[in-house]
């Protein structure tokens, strides 16, 4: 037996547009399949998360911090992390996606200083930490704010 050839026991399965409910006769009548009397027999049973008018869980715990909607994520990637590119390359959002140093650049692209650059490059991204920024133009490159 393997697990790709698994399957339920034949007549296990039912189909979810069977048609309940409608006499004797269809297999599924009378109570329709929803046993005799009780809340969950009738209609309008309770909401999903309703324990019986205890307080329910969601509320008993309780709130903690929010989300700030200004917020922005930044993608922040290491001096060392240049290396990749040939000495007086240009380094935009779009190349470093290209490159796979950046997966996806959200909100902006910073550079920062961990690490060692030993290629001169023009970089221009949204942010730079004073540490990058120094070293960048220490090898002779230049840091540009888009």
């Amino acid at each position: 037996m393997n697990l790709s050839s698994l399957q339920p026991a034949v007549g296990s399965v039912h189909n979810d547009n069977f048609r309940r409910g409608r006499g004797h006769g269809s297999g599924n009548g009378k109570t329709a399949g929803k046993g005799h009397k009780g809340q969950k027999a009738r209609s309008g049973a309770p909401r999903p998360g309703f324990e019986g008018g205890q307080m329910p869980l969601y509320r008993r715990i309780p709130k903690r911090g929010f989300t700030n909607r200004n917020t922005k994520v930044i993608v922040g990637i290491n001096v060392s992390a240049l290396n990749r590119f040939e000495d007086g390359a240009v380094v935009t959002v779009e190349s470093l996606v290209e490159t796979g140093i950046v997966k996806n650049p959200r909100d902006g692209v910073k550079i920062l200083g961990n690490g060692e650059l030993t290629k001169k490059l023009t970089v221009k991204v949204d942010a730079f930490s004073e540490g990058a920024k120094t070293k960048i133009e220490a090898v002779g490159g230049s840091a540009e704010v888009i």
